[in-house]
């Protein structure tokens, strides 16, 4: 990992010490000083712009008045740099009459971060994901946060921000898809406890995730997100499937038992195919096949580990569930067994 210091903080520098005293005897000021100065080592284009017009074109041109660099390669000819009043009621001074040369360090480069000034250091990261390389970050300032002067603090931003951001948003996006289904279920079927029954193929999706990264040693990123979420729309459509089939069931009379194994048992063809079409459409993508593949693979292999286990859920734990939960035949019927129990 490359890691350095944005700043260069030990940049050599002259600093001119003014003789106010000296100068004001002379007629010359501060200011005059500093912009004679300004003008001989950057032009006069910084502070008093002069311009030229081309009366041939119309094109105007900066006019920039300054010292040769080849003039100022060493202090002797610094120092000796002439010095005169904007007024010009002042004799022409040199800068060594003036002012006194003396050398330091200081930064070349100064930022700021809502006002503050900070210190950036910079670390790329190379043949591992930015999450642990971040973690281990996050472990080396904790034992220098104690360390740092009163007003100081340290705040990880880049990559590593716009990472944690996407997580919390496909975190949330994710929690929300699930509740909303379970809503638009619920009126769908006009019930609360089928589209519990419906949701029961989910952990079975989230650990097929889980275990196929690991076991592909692939981290959790955004696309793995997006695979997850992916993954669990169609293993809920098939859940569906499945206990939509097995209320018709009961319907006609048949018990809880029965109507989850014949659900179970008719939609096993529809539901593997389903899932079968999509682990065989992402299985390139999971291979990481062609230029630039790996960047997707992750969206591929977390489509294929939830569908697996998915599917497995679907055609086995939530018929389970089923027959346990919907034990009660159907409300109209139960009306009718009344009946029939008056009228004898």
């Amino acid at each position: 990992m490359d890691v350095h210091l944005h700043q260069v903080v030990d940049a050599p520098e002259l600093r001119f010490q003014v003789d106010r005293t000296r100068a004001q005897q002379l007629g010359l000021t501060q200011q005059d000083v500093a912009n004679s100065l300004l003008i001989s080592l950057s032009s006069n284009v910084q502070f008093a712009p002069n311009y030229w017009i081309n009366p041939q074109n119309g094109v105007d041109y900066p006019i920039a008045i300054q010292t040769p660099e080849y003039n100022m390669a060493s202090t002797a000819e610094l120092l000796n740099t002439p010095v005169h009043a904007e007024s010009g009621r002042s004799g022409t001074q040199l800068l060594t009459n003036l002012a006194r040369l003396e050398r330091g360090h200081t930064a070349s480069v100064v930022n700021h971060y809502d006002v503050q000034p900070l210190y950036d250091v910079y670390a790329n990261v190379e043949d591992r994901d930015l999450g642990s390389v971040a973690g281990e970050v996050r472990h080396v300032l904790d034992g220098f946060q104690s360390k740092l002067p009163k007003g100081s603090f340290f705040e990880t931003r880049g990559q590593v921000e716009t990472m944690r951001s996407s997580f919390v948003g496909l975190g949330i996006g994710l929690v929300f898809a699930v509740i909303l289904v379970y809503f638009v279920m619920v009126v769908n079927f006009q019930s609360w406890l089928d589209p519990f029954i419906i949701l029961m193929a989910l952990p079975g999706a989230l650990s097929g995730i889980l275990l196929m990264l690991f076991v592909t040693q692939t981290t959790i990123n955004v696309p793995s997100l997006m695979g997850a979420i992916m993954s669990i729309g169609v293993a809920t459509a098939n859940s569906i499937l499945l206990v939509n089939f097995a209320n018709d069931l009961r319907e006609t009379g048949a018990d809880s038992i029965t109507a989850a194994l014949e659900a179970g048992y008719t939609r096993l063809r529809p539901v593997i195919m389903t899932a079968l079409a999509m682990i065989l459409g992402m299985l390139p993508m999971a291979l990481g096949m062609g230029e630039g593949g790996e960047q997707n693979a992750p969206l591929g292999r977390a489509v294929i580990g939830g569908l697996l286990l998915a599917t497995v859920a679907t055609l086995f734990f939530v018929p389970v569930v089923y027959s346990v939960l919907r034990r009660d035949p159907p409300s109209y019927l139960e009306h009718e067994a009344e009946v029939e129990a008056y009228d004898h």
